[in-house]
C-alpha cells in the first residue's frame, strides 16, 4: 500500500532533513574536522611559555591551564598547577613524553605537551583538552544561530514556494480533468515562465489536438457513412427495379456487381488501415525485405489495363532496390498510389527507383495547397471532392517501415517521393 503524502508535506520533510543534516555537520563533523588546527594552536600556545620558564616557576606568571615541569641537573621543578591539570606523578608524565611536541591519553582523557630541550635543563609545557571543548563550544554557539535563524528563513521561503507550487499543480489537475469540457476556461494567477508553464501550455494545446481529432472523427464517420451509403443505395435500387420488371436482369446485376466491387475495396481497405494500428506489435515485419522492382512491374502490369492510353514509365537507375517490408505492405503502397494517380493522370505516369528513394510521377492538375496538408489523412476531402482511405493507407504503411513520404507540385503534374 503506497503511503500518501502531499506534495507539500514532501518539501517540508525535505527542509527537516536538511535542517538535520546542518546539524549534524557543525556540531558534529565540522568540529572533528578542525581538531588538526586547534591542536596546532595547542602546541603554539604550549611552546610560547617555554622561554621564559626557569625552575622557580611563579604562579602569577603562568595561565592556570598550562602545567610546567622544570628539570635541571636531575632535579625537577613543577608549577603549582600540575595536579589540577593532570593527577599524575611527574616521574610517570615523564615516562609518556617521546617526542619534542605530542599527545598522550590518561584515563579517558587527552593531554598536550610541548618541550624544550636546552643545553642544561629539559623543560615540558601540559595542558589538557579542555582547550579543544571550549572551543567546540564557542564555534557552535557562534554558527548555530546564524545557521537556524539561515534555515528558518529557508524553510519560510520554502513553504510559500511549496504552496504557490501545489496551487498551479492543482491548476494543471484541474485543466486535464476538464480536457473533455468545451466550456471550462483555465485560471493561472501565477503567470511564470517555467516548466510548469510550458506544461500548461502544452495541456492547452493537447485538449486543441483533442477537439479537432474529434471533429475529424466525426467528420470522418459521416464521410464512411456517405462512402459506404452511395454504393447500397444504388444496389437497393437496382434491386427493386429488377424485382419491379422495370431494370433489365442482365444489365441490373452488371450495375450491382460492379457497386458491391466498390463496396469490397472499401472494406479491405478499412481492415488493412485497422490491421496497420497493431501490426507495429509484431516483431517480424521489419525484418523482411523485397526487391522493390518486381512489386512495381507487377502493379503497373496490374493497372495498365484499367488506362491503356497512358503512357507508362518505369526508370530504375538505382542498384539497391531492396527494400525493408514485405510484399503486401509494398504492394499495399503502390497499387494506393497508382489507384489514386488512375482518376488524375492525363497522359503519363512514370515511376523512377533512384538514391534509395521512390518518385511516382504523374502529369495531373495541381493539388491545391488547402488540402495538400491534409492529403495523407483517411476520409479528408480531396481534389474534384473526393475521399478514401487510400493515401493514409499509403503514410501509415511507409511510416512503419521507417520511410518517409511526401508529395510535391510539379510545373506540371504532381509527385509523390518514398524515401
Amino acid at each position: 500500500m503506497k503511503l500518501k503524502y502531499n506534495l507539500y508535506r514532501q518539501l517540508i520533510a525535505i527542509v527537516l532533513i536538511v535542517f538535520a543534516l546542518v546539524y549534524i555537520s557543525i556540531a558534529i563533523i565540522l568540529p572533528k574536522t578542525l581538531i588538526p588546527i586547534y591542536e596546532k594552536n595547542i602546541y603554539m600556545s604550549l611552546e610560547i611559555p617555554l622561554d621564559v620558564v626557569q625552575n622557580n616557576i611563579s604562579d602569577s606568571t603562568i595561565e592556570k591551564d598550562i602545567a610546567y615541569i622544570f628539570v635541571k641537573d636531575n632535579v625537577v621543578t613543577t608549577s603549582s598547577n600540575l595536579s589540577k591539570v593532570i593527577k599524575l606523578p611527574t616521574d610517570q608524565i615523564l615516562e609518556k613524553i617521546n617526542d619534542e611536541h605530542g599527545k598522550f591519553n590518561y584515563r579517558g582523557n587527552t593531554y598536550y605537551y610541548n618541550t624544550k630541550d636546552d643545553s642544561d635543563s629539559y623543560k615540558v609545557a601540559i595542558t589538557d583538552n579542555n582547550y579543544i571543548a571550549q572551543m567546540k563550544a564557542d564555534i557552535l554557539k557562534a554558527l548555530l544561530p546564524v545557521v537556524l535563524i539561515t534555515l528558518l528563513i529557508i524553510l519560510l521561503i520554502v513553504a510559500i514556494w511549496s504552496q504557490v507550487l501545489v496551487e498551479r499543480i492543482k491548476n494543471l489537475k484541474e485543466k486535464v480533468d476538464n480536457l473533455d469540457n468545451d466550456d471550462y476556461v483555465g485560471n493561472d494567477p501565477y503567470k511564470v515562465d517555467d516548466e510548469i508553464e510550458d506544461l500548461s501550455h502544452a495541456i492547452d494545446a493537447m485538449k486543441e489536438t483533442l477537439k479537432k481529432q474529434d471533429e475529424y472523427k466525426n467528420q470522418m464517420y459521416q464521410n464512411i457513412s456517405h462512402d459506404f451509403k452511395t454504393p447500397l443505395t444504388v444496389i437497393k435500387s437496382y434491386v427493386e427495379a429488377i424485382e419491379d420488371g422495370v431494370q433489365d436482369e442482365k444489365s441490373g446485376l452488371k450495375i450491382i456487381k460492379q457497386e458491391i466491387k466498390k463496396l469490397d475495396i472499401k472494406v479491405h481497405s478499412l481492415l488493412y488501415l485497422n490491421k496497420l494500428n497493431y501490426i507495429k506489435d509484431m516483431d517480424n515485419y521489419e525484418s523482411d525485405t523485397i526487391n522493390i522492382v518486381e512489386i512495381l512491374t507487377s502493379s503497373v502490369e496490374k493497372f495498365k489495363v484499367t488506362r491503356p492510353e497512358l503512357h507508362w514509365e518505369v526508370n530504375i537507375t538505382d542498384k539497391k532496390t531492396v527494400f525493408n517490408g514485405s510484399e503486401n505492405m509494398w504492394e499495399a503502397i503502390v497499387d494506393n498510389i497508382l489507384s489514386n494517380f488512375m482518376r488524375y493522370a492525363e497522359s503519363e505516369i512514370k515511376i523512377t527507383v533512384h538514391n534509395h528513394q521512390i518518385v511516382f510521377y504523374n502529369d495531373g492538375p495541381n493539388i491545391d495547397k488547402t488540402v495538400l496538408n491534409d492529403i495523407f489523412s483517411p476520409y479528408r476531402k480531396g481534389m474534384k471532392g473526393q475521399f478514401g482511405l487510400g493515401l493514409s493507407i499509403v503514410k501509415k504503411t511507409v511510416s512503419l517501415l521507417g520511410y518517409e513520404v511526401s508529395v510535391k507540385n510539379e510545373k506540371t503534374g504532381i509527385s509523390f517521393i518514398i524515401k
